[in-house]
């Protein structure tokens, strides 16, 4: 670090080494004052990339062929040519809160339904716990870090191996999402949901005017830049209020806040807020049902996979609460109300796969609480509730294909939406 930061200009011999002790280039960067972006270019003018080997899966009794692959700035790459377009699949990286196993199921999912359209599927994930990670469920795996850095380095080996039809980032969770706007904008191709869409659906100014224009109820908000903004916004919209910063992990540092004084305490401790990390304030709704839903929209045709009650009052984290479906306490108007919402949202935000919508319904009216222009915690659970494969189904739509040619093909029901197969309970198990 001492040598980064003091050298007149930094050499390909000190870079190559500082890339061989693990700095990314944005440590790099900070350590230069200045952006990752340059040390990139630094690197590209000195012809500086990682190499991608094997792993020997036969502790060298014997030749390995597991397309298991990790980075090393070394000299030769491990590689190998292949003719069939490739689609890459982000994961969804260590399990934390907001970020479970649950996503990926969708992503091995998209791996057996891609591989089966023709493509060669390219698995990046950094968790050794998950079935993505297996040497048999892609065509290929890149064990490593969902960082931009590491995903536009395999993209590139990858180009420089074959063609690629594109990167999937709405099956890994949060995650993958955070990227996908630095990914389009160094020239990745991005499949499904675009980034534009994604962040119509993240910011919460974009989206209150997609709920404006759709014509769909919310609880009040407001965005809080300083104390000052989120005691204002907190008295407008009026206690009890929920406070959570803004483009976080789903759940992580959200908290009810019944006064200025727990407000203050939430400020000052949980949430470092500034012009660049706002908080989101909104009206709590006492005594609220919530209800999530998943649906596929391809454009044009919407289906909704699966209506979820949950157990618990609205507020308490999907991860937490149990769910049920069907919903048992919700009419035949209000679940065509919610049908009627999700096709607006998904329409309005412009999705390409999966969407996941939260609602709350108090005094028998609906208002929406966030949409998640992704694959939730919940798919899974749906998909064996209705017995309909949702993440296959999100995967090839992602690449063009219709609801209406997968229904054709008995993926999807011949018409209408899922249908849950008698009563399932999904429990949080701690």
């Amino acid at each position: 670090a001492v040598e980064i930061k003091s050298a007149g200009e930094l050499s390909i011999e000190l870079l190559k080494s500082a890339k061989q002790m693990g700095f990314s280039d944005q440590q790099i960067g900070q350590l230069r004052s200045t952006s990752a972006s340059e040390i990139l270019k630094i690197r590209e003018r000195l012809g500086l990339f990682p190499v991608y080997k094997t792993v020997d899966t036969c502790a060298g009794e014997f030749e390995a062929f597991t397309p298991y692959h990790y980075s090393s700035y070394d000299l030769e790459s491990e590689v190998k040519p292949r003719s069939k377009p490739a689609i890459l699949i982000l994961g969804s990286g260590p399990n934390r809160i907001g970020q479970g196993i649950e996503f990926d199921y969708s992503c091995v999912h998209a791996c057996f339904a891609l591989s089966k359209a023709g493509y060669e599927t390219i698995m990046i994930n950094c968790n050794p716990e998950t079935v993505s990670t297996d040497y048999d469920t892609a065509d290929r795996l890149y064990f490593e870090p969902l960082t931009v850095e590491d995903v536009l380095e395999v993209y590139r080996a990858e180009l420089a191996a074959g063609p690629i039809a594109g990167v999937i980032v709405q099956l890994g969770g949060q995650t993958p999402l955070g990227i996908a706007a630095a990914l389009k904008s160094a020239g990745v191709p991005i499949l499904g949901t675009t980034p534009e869409a994604i962040h119509l659906a993240e910011d919460r100014g974009a989206f209150g005017k997609v709920l404006e224009q759709s014509l769909l109820r919310a609880p009040k908000f407001g965005t809080g830049f300083s104390y000052q903004d989120a005691l204002k916004v907190a008295k407008e919209v009026g206690y009890p209020v929920l406070v959570r910063p803004s483009f976080v992990l789903g759940g992580r540092g959200m908290q009810i806040v019944y006064d200025d004084a727990s407000l203050e305490e939430f400020i000052t401790i949980a949430a470092q807020i500034n012009p660049e990390h706002p908080v989101l304030i909104d009206k709590f709704l006492d005594d609220a049902i919530e209800i999530d839903v998943d649906a596929l929209y391809d454009g044009r045709e919407l289906y909704l996979a699966g209506i979820m009650e949950h157990v618990e009052e609205a507020g308490v984290h999907s991860g937490d609460s149990a769910c049920v479906i069907p919903a048992q306490s919700i009419t035949k108007e209000l679940i065509s109300e919610i049908r009627q919402a999700t096709e607006k949202l998904a329409l309005g935000i412009g999705v390409l796969g999966l969407i996941n919508i939260q609602y709350a319904i108090s005094d028998s009216k609906l208002y929406v609480l966030e949409a998640n222009p992704r694959a939730s915690r919940t798919v899974p659970f749906v998909s064996k509730a209705t017995g309909r494969q949702v993440a296959k189904a999100a995967a090839l739509i992602a690449t063009g294909v219709k609801i209406s040619e997968l229904r054709k093909s008995g993926m999807l029901p011949d018409s209408g939406d899922g249908v849950a197969k008698g009563i399932s309970v999904k429990e949080a198990v701690l």
